[in-house]
């Protein structure tokens, strides 16, 4: 497995905020991590980043140990992290924010040239400033940006958030379209029907455990378990 948590626990000060977590996720697939607000899904996917420190339990990529790394080491080990909000440099152009990303490992022209294709919008928009983009193109910077760290592991969180469907839809086929390069994806989504759409896995969270695991087609057969840790059908 590319990605491993076993039996992770988290604490924010002295409230647990994560027990017990226990997920892996395989080069080429896509996981997606569900549960209403405050289920620990971000927390999840900060802890994997060392923001948030892992109090139990092991994080491994790639036969690498993450457990216990500063925050700052943990993209080079293969990890690439887009949050919610993007968190882009606003004044910075499209391209030098792309630059932040290509530097981490030294890649050059040809590693943009890949991830252009990937997000054919950007190329059109590489001297403008990234502040200045709509809602969507920032969301496809962010992306890009992780992308151009070549990473073995992409962890997404809400990247459909605000967005219009027509470019729900764009991102959604980046994203699946990463399998074929063998990249890892953990996705915090809420939009059901997006994550039905492109993850192979479900994993359903409520207060800081994993309630429930099963294939999406399994979820779309009988949608129970997503009526009942986020009470939604589909």
């Amino acid at each position: 497995m590319m990605l491993t948590l076993s039996h992770v626990d988290a604490h924010y000060g002295p409230v647990q905020v994560l027990r017990n977590i226990s997920l892996t996720v395989a080069s080429g697939e896509i996981v997606g991590l569900m549960g209403r607000n405050g289920a620990g899904k971000t927390t999840v996917i900060r802890t994997i980043m060392g923001l948030v420190p892992a109090s139990a339990g092991r994080i491994m990529l790639d036969g690498i140990d993450l457990t216990g790394l500063p925050a700052h080491e943990v993209p080079r080990r293969g990890a690439a992290y887009v949050p919610q909000g993007r968190r882009l440099f606003n004044d910075m152009s499209v391209e030098d924010n792309l630059r932040m990303g290509l530097a981490l490992h030294g890649s050059g022209p040809a590693v943009l040239e890949d991830v252009l294709h990937l997000l054919p919008r950007l190329r059109d928009r590489l001297k403008q400033r990234a502040g200045t983009l709509s809602g969507g193109e920032q969301q496809m910077l962010a992306m890009a940006r992780a992308l151009c760290t070549q990473p073995r592991l992409l962890l997404l969180d809400e990247p459909s958030e605000g967005l219009v469907p027509e470019i729900v839809d764009r991102l959604l086929d980046t994203i699946a379209g990463l399998k074929s390069n063998g990249v890892a994806v953990l996705l915090v989504e809420q939009r059901v029907l997006s994550a039905l759409k492109i993850c192979d896995r479900i994993l359903l969270m409520e207060t800081g455990e994993i309630k429930h695991e099963a294939p999406v087609a399994e979820l779309i057969a009988d949608p129970i378990p997503l009526e009942r840790y986020i009470g939604v059908h589909r």
